[in-house]
């Protein structure tokens, strides 16, 4: 099978000519790599457009499980895409893209691809046209997924406040105070005011130190935050961290205690803020979570 007939069979390139599909091909180059070569890993931004052409990639997704409760893996073969979304939308890899053998590809940089399609604009809208229907297929099954999880949180928390019920109704014994703890804190850190979001590069937020270092937050709620960097050039007590939290509309002073380092960022359990900056946060993180949906 020849490439320009493998391209046609994919979402990206469907309703594309094979005379303009061969424009295309002709702009990208080869690249070769061995077996068990890493060619991305989470994390990593993509600065190519890349098509596997010959050999085998796996892919693997790190946390995430198959059904069977096995690491989630696909095994990519010609002609396909790889990781194409990331290439095409600056979104850091969050995979890992690993050739179980030699592997052929051909590749352009990101620039020069959008610079192709500036210059041929029949090849271009109707690639764009074709990656917007992939991205709204993924936005509609991402939707379902996340609708399956959040019944699936809704019911655990009613049985945990059920459980935690039976625990104080019956007898003590010396598992009682344990258990009911351990629910308590568990549901708790359920409830949807603890659900974090990332902000955007588009939609920022920043912790503004007392050394007046802008330190980003990689995650937020109305009960935590996640700020990147270490918590020793933060605070030197961290049972009282303050900063001042900054979004693009407000600023607002915030405090709390530092409960973890985690990976390059650290923690913070936030203090109650004052009707008036919990309204403001309120507003931010709407704003945030807005992005994730077609509206």
């Amino acid at each position: 099978m020849s490439i320009v007939t493998g391209l046609k069979a994919l979402p990206l390139f469907q309703g594309i000519s094979e005379a303009r599909l061969a424009q295309l091909v002709s702009a990208f180059r080869p690249a070769t790599h061995k077996a068990n070569t890493v060619l991305f890993r989470p994390g990593d931004l993509a600065t190519h457009f890349e098509l596997l052409v010959k050999g085998e990639v796996t892919i693997e997704e790190e946390g995430a499980q198959s059904s069977n409760g096995v690491t989630a893996r696909f095994q990519l073969r010609p002609i396909s895409p790889l990781g194409e979304l990331g290439a095409l939308t600056h979104i850091p890899r969050s995979t890992t893209a690993t050739s179980n053998t030699d592997v052929e590809l051909l590749t352009i940089g990101v620039g020069d691809l959008l610079g192709f399609f500036d210059r041929h604009g029949e090849i271009g809208q109707a690639f764009y046209r074709n990656l917007l229907g992939v991205v709204s297929d993924k936005v509609r099954r991402d939707r379902r997924l996340l609708g399956e999880m959040r019944q699936n949180i809704i019911r655990t928390q009613k049985a945990m406040k059920q459980m935690r019920e039976t625990v104080l109704a019956a007898p003590e014994t010396e598992i009682s105070r344990p258990v009911h703890d351990t629910l308590d804190v568990l549901i708790d850190n359920n409830r949807r005011a603890n659900y974090r979001v990332m902000p955007t590069p588009t939609y920022p937020a920043a912790i503004r130190l007392d050394s007046g270092h802008h330190a980003p937050i990689l995650e937020i709620s109305e009960g935590y935050m996640k700020i990147e960097g270490a918590s020793k050039d933060a605070t030197n007590d961290p049972s009282f961290w303050s900063g001042v939290l900054v979004t693009p509309t407000d600023e607002l002073v915030v405090s709390g205690q530092v409960i973890r380092e985690d990976n390059g960022a650290f923690v913070v359990k936030l203090d109650k803020l004052i009707d008036e900056y919990k309204t403001k946060l309120d507003d931010y993180t709407t704003r945030v979570q807005l992005l994730d949906f077609v509206v």
